[in-house]
């Protein structure tokens, strides 16, 4: 599974997300620019993760997005789903593919634990490995997701 653009710019945006105070709105220029994406795609991946409920917006001069929920109720795989990413890790083998039977039904059983890692990882929990990575850094580490 490779994670693309959409993927990454996503978790890295809610990610930023779950930095602010509970319930503090953020405009999109903001995250863009701390975390070095480009603001027009970002606004467009935000109206996705809106329509999933993952985020909220309030329009007007003080709007702009906060997580619809704590991110410990919010996974990397509900994240990539929201913007079109696939969550299937693996392709279905086809049954004239497989080599045989056994062949099958591991990669059947892989597929099916890499789906569960990904709805089985938290923001919240992404949030303290980057914190982790960054105090592993040291001081001179900035913290851009």
């Amino acid at each position: 599974m490779k994670l693309t653009t959409r993927g990454h710019y996503s978790v890295k945006a809610l990610l930023d997300l779950s930095l602010q105070p509970t319930r503090t709105l953020v405009s999109v220029n903001t995250v863009a620019q701390r975390q070095n994406l480009p603001a027009p795609y970002l606004e467009k991946l935000f109206i996705e993760l809106r329509r999933a409920g993952l985020v909220e917006s309030v329009r007007g001069a003080q709007g702009g997005y906060r997580l619809a929920k704590p991110p410990a109720q919010i996974s990397l795989g509900q994240i990539l789903a929201a913007v079109g990413e696939a969550v299937e890790p693996l392709a279905e083998l086809p049954r004239d593919q497989a080599e045989d039977w056994v062949t099958a039904m591991l990669w059947k059983r892989l597929h099916q634990k890499l789906k569960e890692a990904l709805y089985g990882i938290s923001l919240e929990e992404l949030y303290f490995d980057a914190r982790s990575w960054q105090a592993a850094q040291g001081e001179e580490a900035n913290f851009v997701i």
